[in-house]
């Protein structure tokens, strides 16, 4: 309740293939949807790491939303993964 910002990563990661379906029992009310979102500030923001399985643990208007910024999240990554790279190169 009342927050800023909202995230959520895969249920299931590699490897945890086996744990899927569990998993999905498991954390199926802890779903990023309108409902959830609607707890939050009204300007909170959705984050996630990506890649996302929409239907489990986001929904698709969600996820496609303007309170979606996990594009923006993906591109800072980006770039902070190249200044790591270079700082380890150099």
């Amino acid at each position: 309740r009342n927050s800023d910002l909202v995230v959520t990563d895969v249920w299931a990661s590699m490897g945890q293939e086996e744990e899927q379906l569990e998993r999905q029992k498991e954390f199926a009310a802890f779903q990023v949807n309108r409902e959830l979102m609607s707890l939050a500030n009204k300007d909170a923001l959705f984050m996630h790491c990506l890649p996302a399985h929409r239907g489990e643990e986001v929904t698709a208007d969600i996820i496609d939303g303007p309170q979606s910024v996990v594009w923006d999240e993906a591109e800072n990554r980006l770039h902070a993964q190249k200044a790591l790279l270079e700082f380890l190169m150099t």
